[in-house]
């Protein structure tokens, strides 16, 4: 009750209430305790009824006449004085309403009861997104696309007021709240069965690990997407349970490892994050020494998978204060001072070093020292952390050869994991593999499919692939192969390449045409726009599968086999 409206309503309105109670009381008493006389001159006393009435309507200086006789002097004296009365216990009122109605607490509370009944008429999938920027923005819109609703608290008002004015369609609810308040997680449907997810990207670990600790307690049940940038930090959100741990600093030195070892596993991850198709050039990385301008969390990451392959790294670094853990061995070394700085990229060797990675949080500072490194050096690969997603043209247009961006990590590591989630045990489970299969991947993809293949993930249950669930339910044997019959010609394949299979805990990678499907089995194809639409009729259309199944026609009303 002691934040809800109504009760603010009813605590600011008590002092006018009561005064406008007093000044009626006072004139309705008057008027009946004061004689008048009838139309033949005869003593006449007002009734509670016609006293009321005259007073109702003359303490609002409507006036309608004097009612329901004439008025003598001594009660037109009264109604004088109580018109007087009334009308300013009117003004006080109506000026108490209008005050309440601009309080800053008044109108939190009608926006937040508001999206609180917003939140409680999805029926549909949604996610929580925790903060509003450019990241969970794109966030938003790809989730929209999929079809999974979206809600989104945000403390700054200003933000949240950005959030509104973008004109989400379906509309987005957003509370202006701080993000981990229990209540606010709560009021934005924790716990509701529609509830797919919550995602906290925030830049403050602790922060996070707090958000993760409410969220599994009001529902341990609901997915978490949280950001860690230390494996500390995401050892204790593992601890928590948190299904998806996304550290952008490890990714990118995980993406520098597959360019390293195995170009082609990164070649197949663009590809999953549709950043680029399967006929771009592979992202070699020469081994040789490296020089690293910034010691922080992105670059001890780096310095940890360049160091496990026995590379050589030049560290350079402003701030002396971060090298205090520095550990100098045969491969590791570190230089204080501006790394724009020709001398100091000479002293480091910049003419030596076959790249120079360029990771501080200050994207002026990395085009900067990028573009004084191209100068003493015009062969050097050239890698740099943009951090900011509106300079992504400034970054294209200096000519770098890679840009590793943690905000576009963010984004398609959070989408994949909440709104495809094969695809993303897909990547985690092909980063183990090595470029001989990953090269054999991509050759099958391009030759079978195309440069740029789809990716389609069904699950084999009532809801998503009747047909096929309840030909398991009556012991029919289904195999993958079923969904490459083309619906179109029946002497033709469909363009499909099964690439994991679920079923319970086990997860089967490239699994066969010929494997058997089970009831809720999920199964994630790479495959063309029109095998695309064929796996959705098979899966959900009787005639289609019937099909797919028997190469043969069923027979309808109309027509029989």
């Amino acid at each position: 009750m002691k934040n809800s409206s109504l009760f603010i309503v009813l605590q600011r309105m008590r002092k006018p209430f009561l005064v406008l109670i007093i000044t009626y009381t006072i004139a309705i008493v008057g008027l009946l305790i004061i004689d008048g006389v009838d139309n033949n001159g005869n003593p006449y006393n007002m009734t509670i009824f016609d006293a009321f009435y005259f007073v109702t309507y003359t303490a609002t200086t409507i006036g309608f006449g004097e009612t329901p006789y004439e008025f003598t002097y001594a009660q037109r004296i009264w109604v004088s004085a109580s018109i007087y009365i009334t009308v300013l216990g009117w003004f006080y009122a109506v000026g108490t309403l209008v005050s309440l109605l601009q309080d800053k607490l008044f109108i939190r509370e009608i926006k937040r009861t508001k999206f609180k009944r917003q939140v409680e008429s999805i029926k549909e999938k949604f996610i929580i997104i925790l903060g509003y920027n450019q990241i969970t923005n794109e966030i938003v819109n790809r989730a929209i696309e999929q079809g999974i609703r979206a809600v989104i608290i945000e403390k700054d008002e200003t933000k949240a007021n950005e959030a509104i004015l973008e004109n989400f369609t379906p509309t987005v609810p957003v509370l202006v709240a701080d993000a981990h308040s229990a209540w606010a997680i709560e009021y934005a449907g924790i716990k509701s069965k529609y509830c797919k997810g919550l995602v906290s990207l925030f830049e403050d670990d602790s922060l996070n690990l707090r958000i993760a600790l409410t969220s599994k307690l009001l529902n341990p049940y609901v997915k978490l997407v949280v950001k860690s940038t230390t494996k500390n930090h995401s050892d204790n959100l593992k601890d928590l349970d948190v299904e998806i741990v996304a550290n952008p600093f490890s990714i990118i030195s995980s993406e520098i490892s597959m360019a390293l070892t195995a170009p082609n596993l990164l070649k197949l991850e663009k590809w999953i994050y549709r950043m680029e198709d399967l006929n771009a050039s592979l992202p070699l990385f020469p081994k040789g020494k490296y020089i690293i301008c910034g010691y922080g969390r992105m670059g001890q990451h780096i310095y940890k998978r360049l160091k496990y392959y026995n590379i050589e790294a030049q560290f350079v670094e402003i701030d002396r204060g971060k090298g205090r853990n520095f550990t100098s061995d045969d491969f590791m070394h570190i230089t204080y001072g501006n790394a724009d700085d020709k001398d100091l990229l000479q002293e480091v060797g910049i003419e030596d070093a076959v790249a120079i990675i360029s990771a501080t949080n200050d994207d002026t500072t990395n085009l900067s020292v990028l573009a004084t490194a191209k100068k003493l050096n015009p062969k050097i690969m050239t890698i740099a952390r943009e951090n900011e997603m509106e300079d992504f043209s400034i970054f294209k247009s200096a000519k770098i050869d890679h840009i590793f961006m943690p905000s576009r990590i963010l984004i398609n590591k959070t989408t994949n994991a909440l709104i495809n989630p094969l695809s993303d045990r897909f990547i985690r489970l092909m980063s183990k593999e090595d470029d001989k299969w990953a090269s054999s991947l991509v050759r099958d993809l391009s030759s079978k499919i195309d440069e740029f293949p789809l990716l389609k993930e069904i699950t084999i249950d009532k809801k998503n692939a009747f047909m096929v669930y309840e030909a398991i339910d009556k012991k029919e044997e289904i195999t993958l192969k079923l969904f490459t019959r083309s619906l179109y010609n029946r002497d033709k394949e469909n363009n499909i390449i099964p690439l994991l299979l679920q079923r319970g805990e086990e997860y089967i990678l490239l699994p066969s045409l010929e494997e058997k499907i089970q009831k809720n089995d999920a199964i994630l194809f790479a495959c063309d726009e029109n095998a695309q639409s064929d796996i959705e009729y098979i899966c959900q259309n009787i005639y289609e599968f019937h099909y797919a199944l028997t190469g043969k026609e069923k027979s309808t009303i109309f027509k029989k086999d």
